[in-house]
């Protein structure tokens, strides 16, 4: 595989990336609010994650934080990979 192609596909993946069908409104607000009691990862359809989320109070604030800052930077994904982008 030729660099010229390696970039292409790599431009192709990063356009045809997935994103989610969650609203980023209702995840920012619900990590805002409720991000130390992992809720914004229950909607994200992260059960698990919301609950270790829930059990450490956010990592003691560090990963509630770091939610905060994914969301805010549109890297925060979803379930099933999609990533929630911001609709501005």
């Amino acid at each position: 595989m030729t660099t010229e192609s390696h970039d292409e596909w790599v431009k192709f993946a990063r356009q045809t990336a997935s994103e989610s069908e969650k609203n980023w409104l209702t995840a920012f607000i619900l990590s805002l609010l409720l991000g130390y009691l992992g809720a914004d990862r229950f909607y994200l359809g992260s059960p698990v994650l919301g609950a270790l989320k829930l059990l450490t109070l956010g990592g003691s604030g560090c990963w509630w934080i770091i939610d905060m800052l994914l969301l805010l930077f549109n890297r925060m994904k979803d379930d099933n990979g999609g990533i929630v982008r911001r609709p501005f």
